[in-house]
C-alpha cells in the first residue's frame, strides 16, 4: 500500500491525475472490513477521474467477480453480485493502472450502532473489563470500525474523519479513550450474536456523548413531527466531564449518518434518550420512531435498494439515574415505543428492545447516568435480534406486559401476556386517584398500591386507599430509579427479562 500513495504522488507531479480526481475507495472501506453477506449485495464505492473506467474485481475461495464501471462527477459506485458468508477476499480497483487492493475482508452481517454516551462507553469502562478485553481476540471474524466525531451544516457526501479504521479485535482497539473510542454495547451485542450466528459480524459504530435525537435526525424526519431546525443545550452532557454543548438540528445526521448511506446494512441498534428527558420530551414519542422510518428509506434508497427498506433496529430502554429526583426517565422510556410500553408494535414494526431499568450502578465512576452492566444490555439485545431480525422461534425477548387489568371491588387483577416470576412490593405499581373524569398526567395524584398476591401470570394489587369510582389510572415502574440491581418485582418466568414500565389510563385523553 505505502508503494501506492508513492505512485499516486508521481502521476500527480506529471499532471496525470490532479488532487480532486484522486483515486481511492470510500472512507469507510479498508482491509479487515467485512461487506454484507448474501442474499443482500454489498454497495462499493468511491473517488476517481470523472470519465474514467474503474475495473473492480473480487477474488477468494468461494467467490470470483469482475465489474466495470465508469466514473460519473468523481465517484463511482458498483453492486457486488451476493455473496456468502465467509472470506478472506481480495478486493481490487484498478484505475489507469492505477491499482488499489483491499486484503481479509470477510462477507456477513453489518450493524450499524448509534446513539449517545452509553453507546459510546467503551469495553474498558464495563465490569470485568480486563476479563473482557483479553478474550476480544478470540473473535477475529468479529471486526469493528468507527467513524470520527464530526459535525456538518450540510449533508456530506463522505465520512470527514474516521476513529477506528477497519479493524480484528484487540484490547487496544476496543479498550481506548473512555467515551471516544468503540462501544462496550456495540461490541458485545457483535460478539454475542457471532456465537448465535457462526460467521462474520461487521459492527459499524457512530455516536457522540450528549446528543439529542434530533442531531441524529433529517429535516424530512422531523417536519414529520411539527419541529424545525433549532439550536439545543445537551443538558446531559455535563455528566460525561464535557462543556454543556449546544446541538443543531440534523448536524450528525449530516455528517456521521447521511455518508453512510451507501452502505448496505443487515440492521442498527440504538441506545440514545438521556439528552430528550428535558428537551422536547413530549415530542420524542414521534421523532424517535420518524427518525427510524427515515433511516430505514435513507438507507434503502442509498445502498440502490441492497439494504432492507424495514431494516430491523434494536434500541435500549433507558436504565437509571437518580433514586429521588424525577428527571424525565420514566416519560423517556414511554415515548420510546411510541407510547405503546412494548415493541414491536403497530408503530414501531420490526423493532426490538432491551429493557435496562433493573441495572443501576450507583457507583459507576462515570456517574449512574452511565451504568456499567452493558453485558446485560448487549445479551437482551442479541435476543430481540434472534427473534425479530432473524426470525428464530421459541426466542423469549420480550419482558411481561399487561393483557388484561380488571377492578374487582378493592382489588386491580393484572394478567400478563407470558408466565411471570413475581416478588410482592408495596410501592412499584401506583395508582391515580381522581374525582375528574380525565387522563391523568406526571402531575396528577399517584398513591403507591401494594402487591397483594402473585400467581404464574397475574397479580393483584389493592386500591383500598381511593374510591372505586376514582381510580383514573395505573401505572407500574414510574420512576428514574424504580428497584435495585436484577430486583424488579416482575419478570419472565425464566427470571432473565424484566417487565417494562407501563400506565393505562380509564379516560381517553382530551380531544
Amino acid at each position: 500500500m505505502q508503494a501506492w500513495v508513492h505512485f499516486v504522488v508521481i502521476l500527480i507531479i506529471f499532471g496525470e491525475l490532479s488532487v480532486g480526481d484522486e483515486f481511492r475507495f470510500a472512507s469507510y472501506y479498508g482491509e479487515h472490513m467485512v461487506l454484507q453477506k448474501a442474499p443482500e449485495e454489498a454497495v462499493v464505492w468511491g473517488y476517481g477521474t470523472t470519465g474514467a473506467e474503474v475495473q473492480i474485481s473480487l477474488a477468494g475461495q468461494q467467490s470470483e467477480q469482475v465489474k466495470s464501471v465508469s466514473v460519473l462527477n468523481g465517484i463511482w459506485k458498483v453492486i457486488l453480485d451476493p455473496v456468502q458468508a465467509g472470506g478472506p477476499y481480495n478486493l481490487t480497483v484498478v484505475q489507469k493502472g492505477i491499482k488499489i487492493v483491499l486484503t481479509d475482508v470477510l462477507f456477513g452481517d453489518v450493524w450499524l450502532c448509534g446513539g449517545q454516551s452509553n453507546m459510546a462507553f467503551t469495553l474498558g469502562q464495563v465490569y470485568n473489563a480486563s476479563e473482557e478485553l483479553a478474550i476480544a481476540s478470540k473473535f477475529p471474524n468479529v471486526r469493528v470500525f468507527q467513524a470520527a466525531l464530526e459535525k456538518s451544516s450540510v449533508e456530506l457526501t463522505d465520512l470527514a474523519g474516521v476513529e477506528v479504521p477497519w479493524s480484528r479485535p484487540t484490547p487496544e482497539v476496543l479498550g481506548g479513550k473512555d467515551f471516544t473510542h468503540f462501544s462496550a454495547v456495540c461490541w458485545l451485542f457483535g460478539r454475542y450474536l457471532y456465537k448465535s450466528l457462526n460467521y462474520p459480524i461487521g459492527l459499524v459504530e457512530s455516536c457522540w456523548s450528549g446528543t439529542p435525537v434530533e442531531a441524529w435526525s433529517s429535516l424530512r424526519a422531523l417536519h414529520r413531527c411539527g419541529l424545525k431546525e433549532s439550536t439545543t443545550s445537551s443538558s446531559l452532557s455535563s455528566y460525561t466531564d464535557d462543556d454543556l454543548i449546544e446541538w443543531s438540528s440534523t448536524v450528525l445526521w449530516n455528517a456521521m449518518i447521511h455518508p453512510l448511506l451507501n452502505m448496505t446494512i443487515k440492521g442498527a441498534i440504538w441506545y440514545q434518550g438521556e439528552a430528550n428527558a428535558q428537551f422536547n420530551q413530549d415530542k420524542y414519542s414521534c421523532t424517535f420512531p420518524a427518525m427510524i422510518d427515515d433511516w430505514r428509506m435513507a438507507f434503502h434508497e442509498g445502498s440502490e435498494g441492497q439494504t432492507a427498506q424495514d431494516f430491523p433496529f434494536g434500541f435500549v430502554q433507558l436504565s437509571t439515574y437518580r433514586k429521588v429526583h424525577n428527571d424525565g426517565f420514566p416519560e423517556i422510556r414511554w415515548h420510546q415505543t411510541a407510547d405503546y410500553g412494548f415493541v414491536p408494535n403497530e408503530r414501531m414494526k420490526k423493532t426490538f428492545m432491551a429493557v435496562a431499568v433493573d441495572l443501576p450502578d450507583i457507583f459507576s465512576p462515570w456517574g449512574s447516568i452511565h451504568p456499567r452492566y452493558k453485558q446485560d444490555v448487549a445479551n437482551r439485545l442479541v435476543l430481540g435480534a434472534r427473534a425479530v431480525a432473524y426470525e428464530e422461534t421459541g426466542v423469549s425477548f420480550q419482558g411481561p406486559f399487561p393483557n388484561q387489568v380488571l377492578i374487582d371491588n378493592n382489588t386491580i387483577i393484572i394478567t400478563y401476556d407470558q408466565k411471570i416470576r413475581a416478588t410482592l412490593s408495596t410501592d412499584i405499581f401506583e395508582i391515580c386517584c381522581s374525582e375528574e373524569k380525565k387522563q391523568c398526567s406526571s402531575c396528577s395524584h399517584w398513591i403507591p398500591v401494594p402487591m397483594k398476591e402473585q400467581g404464574s401470570d397475574y397479580v393483584l394489587v389493592t386500591i383500598a386507599k381511593c374510591p372505586l369510582d376514582n381510580v383514573a389510572a395505573l401505572r407500574y415502574a414510574w420512576s428514574d430509579w424504580p428497584c435495585a440491581f436484577k430486583a424488579c418485582p416482575i419478570y419472565s418466568a425464566d427470571g432473565v427479562l424484566p417487565a417494562p414500565l407501563f400506565i393505562l389510563n380509564r379516560w381517553p385523553a382530551e380531544s
